[in-house]
């Protein structure tokens, strides 16, 4: 298969081809890294009238959120509920590096494209398989939701305040890391694959994603058997690590072990109410965080965010704002690391993506191309793999594409 287009500068993953047959997020995203380092990505999605839900990838595709997951892809349409329209997904299998799936997991085995009928045709091809709760197991076939993992995973048991009860995070903490995780897993797939000449099936979910971020909250139960709580705005085990208001808003301060104690001591002046026996230990102002914060909270208030977040960093403490969306894209630091990329729309004006946040100084990420139109590039992909433009009517007559 030939590329959308023809970098001109050299891409990490540019002899890689990638069939991303994913929905909703976690597929897509995982997709969407290989793609802005520069595998060629083919997006495979239904023709109309073939998926209830097809409204997910159809209506919204000029907006924000489909542009952002979907950019660096070709797009075409195929039914693989039709014998034809897996014949057609095996011959580009046959040519292609990775296929990416977020199915049920019995799904695969009744279109007959599991693992081993994928690799009976390639022998090299590495399937990238998420699901809600695994392959196998009791929970296989639920669907899964990233905020019903948020539940099952722990995270919502951590977030928010003692007396509100759960809280889900604002973002998709479950579904994002089951794209990343999945895309690190085909990465090492790929780099093994040099080494043996075969492919191998890559698959993670979103329960066992969810469990790892809790990284520290879990491992504090297995080893600890510390049942971690909601803390609020507060750091599980350091202290003064929270939320505090200043004079006109709120700010972030960060302090753990003694040396950064010390530095906040220096920057406070030394204040008697932080002086007391109490406060002596970072065990002591974890268990004494209360009127630790208490205290510290009469101080903040007298000056700004402005003036604290400064006077902290200036003594290595770690301190910061607390800013919405808009605010997050001005800042100076955030422009410096060009977080934010602007394309040009066909129909005129810009959309904006966000960049990958990992830097490789000689063969970077790129954003290079919109997301693409539904089915945008069914036509050139069939010639592709060798059919005319008769054969190609006949499909699209047969509802195959």
């Amino acid at each position: 298969m030939r590329r959308m287009t023809t970098p001109t500068e050299p891409t990490a993953l540019g002899r890689f081809r990638v069939l991303d047959l994913s929905r909703v997020r976690a597929g897509p995203s995982c997709a969407r890294i290989l793609g802005d380092f520069g595998a060629d990505v083919l997006r495979i999605e239904p023709p109309p009238g073939v998926d209830p839900n097809e409204s997910m990838f159809a209506a919204n595709r000029d907006k924000g959120d489909f542009q952002n997951l979907n950019r660096n892809k070709r797009a075409m349409t195929l039914n693989l509920r039709t014998e034809a329209g897996r014949e057609v997904l095996m011959r580009l299998v046959a040519r292609s590096d990775v296929l990416i799936e977020n199915w049920r997991p019995d799904v695969k085995q009744r279109l007959g494209l599991d693992d081993a009928a994928l690799r009976r045709v390639n022998p090299r091809v590495i399937l990238a398989s998420i699901a809600g709760f695994g392959q196998t197991g009791p929970y296989a076939t639920r669907p899964g939701f990233d905020q019903i993992v948020q539940g099952m995973g722990g995270l919502m048991s951590v977030t928010g305040h003692p007396e509100g009860g759960p809280v889900r995070a604002g973002l998709a903490v479950a579904d994002l890391s089951a794209g990343l995780y999945a895309a690190i897993g085909v990465l090492v797939a790929l780099l093994e694959r040099e080494q043996s000449g075969q492919g191998q099936w890559v698959h993670s979910s979103l329960l066992h994603a969810q469990i790892a971020m809790m990284d520290f909250q879990a491992a504090r139960y297995l080893n600890e058997a510390q049942v971690p709580q909601q803390e609020g705005n507060n750091h599980p085990t350091s202290s003064p690590m929270g939320l505090f208001q200043a004079s006109d808003g709120a700010f972030n301060l960060g302090v753990t072990g003694e040396g950064l104690w010390q530095r906040l001591l220096e920057v406070l002046q030394r204040p008697t109410s932080l002086a007391q026996a109490c406060f002596a230990t970072e065990a002591l102002r974890v268990q004494n965080r209360a009127p630790l914060n208490q205290a510290l909270q009469e101080i903040f208030n007298q000056h700004p965010v402005a003036y604290w977040v400064d006077e902290l960093n200036q003594a290595g403490v770690p301190a910061g704002p607390v800013y919405n969306m808009a605010q997050v894209f001005d800042d100076p630091q955030v422009q410096h690391l060009g977080v934010a990329q602007a394309l040009p729309r066909a129909s005129g004006g810009h959309t904006r993506y966000i960049t990958q946040p990992v830097t490789l100084t000689r063969t970077p990420a790129t954003v290079r191309e919109p997301a693409p139109a539904w089915g945008e590039h069914t036509d050139a992909v069939l010639a592709e793999l060798g059919y005319d433009a008769a054969q190609v009517a006949r499909l699209r007559e047969q509802g195959v594409v």
